[in-house]
């Protein structure tokens, strides 16, 4: 595998262009910001209800209408959720394409599973940072960045689609890190497995099971709350700076003795079994085709969801602790 620097990439093929931004959310403004930074003009292209618009105008950029930004720039930058690609692109950025024309995703999910058909002649590519939004604008003024992965779908008449991607990576500050070439098949079914598998959907039903066990068990939903959830954190700093090795001279023995010999108890076989089944919804396009039946019938599972976690125990107890943690109330 091949990883890009500095050397590699030459910013100025963006300082004659003009990026349009299509969404100002946490990685929108944050991309914009970092690329007006790096002496690059950006107008940012929202619909007229959007409730990020004064924040972009305070932020000093030029806001108008998606299709007037599509209309006057060079790159064209996907920042709206992925459910709204689709309409949004036939809609209000596929009448105004030209050849010239070059398409930015930080994410390969409309493109991979066809919600996204752009015409032949025009450059399709993917500048991903592996953080959020927050991360990626904080590095950046701190003088650092965030290892980025490319991916190049399709060239456009000038044929400069990975320099203009490599261009784009150091513009939002991935070139003092690295970068590295993918697709967009690659980088889209691999993140949303670590999404649903690890990171967001395996990591909450873990936290929320241990804390219901000790609950179940008697103990006081406070100390559960910081044995199960709060001291997470503390882990995954840990392995984050300094490894997975880090992790097994940094803990207490008893610690690690507990780690070795249970945890396989817990992610066992059948574990591992969901997962490779998990992953072969999101390879078969099954889950996507799941995500935007939910998008289209008004989100109804989601709204539950999102309504069970504010109402739980463990949000309860944990707003609580993080009032007094935090807000020292």
């Amino acid at each position: 595998m091949k990883f890009y620097g500095k050397d590699d990439c030459d910013i100025n093929l963006l300082k004659s262009k003009k990026v349009a931004m299509l969404g100002f959310g946490a990685q929108g403004s944050a991309h914009a910001q970092n690329l007006k930074d790096s002496g690059i003009e950006v107008i940012v292209g929202l619909r007229a209800d959007s409730p990020s618009k004064q924040k972009a105008l305070d932020l000093g950029f030029e806001v108008t209408n998606i299709a007037e930004a599509v209309k006057a720039s060079d790159l064209i930058v996907f920042m709206m959720p992925d459910e709204l690609h689709q309409e949004v692109f036939q809609k209000e950025v596929s009448p105004h394409l030209n050849s010239s024309h070059t398409l930015v995703f930080c994410h390969g999910f409309s493109i991979h599973f066809k919600l996204v058909i752009p015409p032949k002649d025009v450059g399709v590519i993917m500048v991903a940072p592996k953080g959020q939004g927050k991360g990626v604008r904080d590095e950046f003024v701190a003088g650092r960045g965030i290892p980025d992965l490319i991916a190049i779908h399709q060239e456009n008449a000038q044929n400069n689609a990975k320099a203009l991607a490599l261009a784009y990576a150091a513009g939002i500050g991935g070139d003092r890190s690295f970068i590295i070439e993918t697709s967009f098949k690659d980088e889209c079914e691999m993140d949303l497995f670590g999404e649903q598998a690890v990171l967001c959907g395996g990591l909450k039903s873990l936290m929320l099971a241990g804390f219901e066990t000790l609950i179940e068990a008697g103990y006081a939903p406070e100390l559960a709350y910081f044995e199960c959830l709060h001291e997470l954190k503390l882990v995954i700093d840990l392995f984050y700076h300094n490894g997975l090795e880090a992790l097994h001279k940094n803990i207490s023995n008893t610690a690690e003795y507990g780690m070795i010999t249970r945890g396989d108890r817990i992610i066992t076989q059948e574990s591992k079994k969901a997962m490779k089944e998990i992953l072969q919804e999101i390879q078969n396009g099954s889950f996507a085709n799941e995500f935007m039946a939910e998008y289209h019938n008004q989100n109804p599972l989601m709204l539950q969801k999102r309504n069970e976690a504010r109402e739980s125990l463990a949000e309860r107890v944990g707003k609580s602790l993080r009032d007094k943690i935090f807000n020292h109330k």
